[in-house]
């Protein structure tokens, strides 16, 4: 267990790192049987590369959430 408190933009993070990771695979899959000269993969398997940029959004949006959760954050008065 960490004492790390969850950020807004945590969620969003994990989740487009595990669909990038998903596209990323796709990619590999579907462009492995045009460098070893066999028969290429069916089209929908060409969609699901475009998982890759779908994730990195994802987390590019979580990053930002997190960022100007901080922002916000750091700009409210500190009760002492």
């Amino acid at each position: 267990m960490t004492n790390e408190t969850r950020m807004p933009g945590d969620l969003l993070v994990r989740i487009g790192a595990i669909v990038f990771i998903v596209g990323a695979v796709a990619t590999l899959a579907t462009m492995t049987p045009l460098f070893i000269g066999t028969t290429p993969l069916p089209t929908p398997a060409y969609f699901v590369c475009m998982l890759m940029g779908l994730g990195f959004a994802l987390a590019l949006g979580g990053l930002l959430r997190s960022a100007l959760a901080q922002k916000r954050r750091s700009r409210e008065p500190s009760a002492v």
